[in-house]
């Protein structure tokens, strides 16, 4: 019995120290900061955007529940309209190379124009890190960070859990509604949702 257990705690030891798990981070509390590199191959921190809110979307274009939100429209205009009141918008790739949405960033420059993405940024984050260090789990999974620096926002784009674009108008936008809520300086009232979507391509 005692080797048998010892057995086991060897295990547990063992997967403990090669699939660390990172504490997801709270709202209300400071955002994780990071460093990723862009498709352009300039550097972004967090923490350089502090004083704006930020939006950090986790994005894979081979996965059908953000080809609803980008075929339709919807991801693009939520794009336009928010960095168009000075929100900072960075989408996140955590796809690991041969995993379904990873690109070169010549590709992935291409496939920006093809989309007809406005986000500020598009940052590669093809070891996993920084979608671990928030505990993305599904693409699209999105966060809204304050002025401060502290999440206000995470989970779903919308109400609706589907892939199909005609759900689009009917469903309600988690991150709109947080941010108008936000930017009017009022607390947000649904700040934490369950996100959906395809998993996150991690390694």
């Amino acid at each position: 019995m005692k080797k048998i257990f010892g057995t086991l705690f060897s295990l547990v030891l063992a997967f403990s120290l090669v699939s660390p798990v990172s504490a997801e981070p709270e709202v209300g509390k400071p955002a994780p900061d990071f460093t990723l590199t862009d498709v352009e191959g300039k550097t972004h921190s967090l923490s350089q955007f502090k004083g704006k809110f930020v939006v950090l979307e986790w994005v894979n274009h081979g996965c059908p529940f953000v080809v609803k939100h980008y075929e339709s429209g919807n991801m693009q205009n939520l794009q336009k309209t928010y960095t168009g009141k000075d929100v900072t918008w960075l989408s996140v790739c955590s796809s690991a190379p041969g995993k379904q949405g990873h690109h070169t960033a010549e590709e992935w420059k291409g496939l920006l124009k093809e989309k007809n993405s406005s986000a500020t940024a598009t940052l590669l984050d093809a070891d996993g890190k920084v979608g671990k260090l928030y505990g993305a789990k599904t693409t699209p999974h999105m966060y809204v960070v304050d002025p401060a620096g502290n999440l206000v926002y995470k989970g779903a784009i919308d109400s609706i859990a589907s892939t199909e674009t005609s759900d689009v108008p009917k469903a309600k936008n988690h991150v709109s509604a947080a941010l108008d809520e936000a930017l009017a300086g009022k607390p947000v009232t649904e700040s934490s949702t369950k996100p959906y979507g395809c998993s996150v391509k991690y390694a």
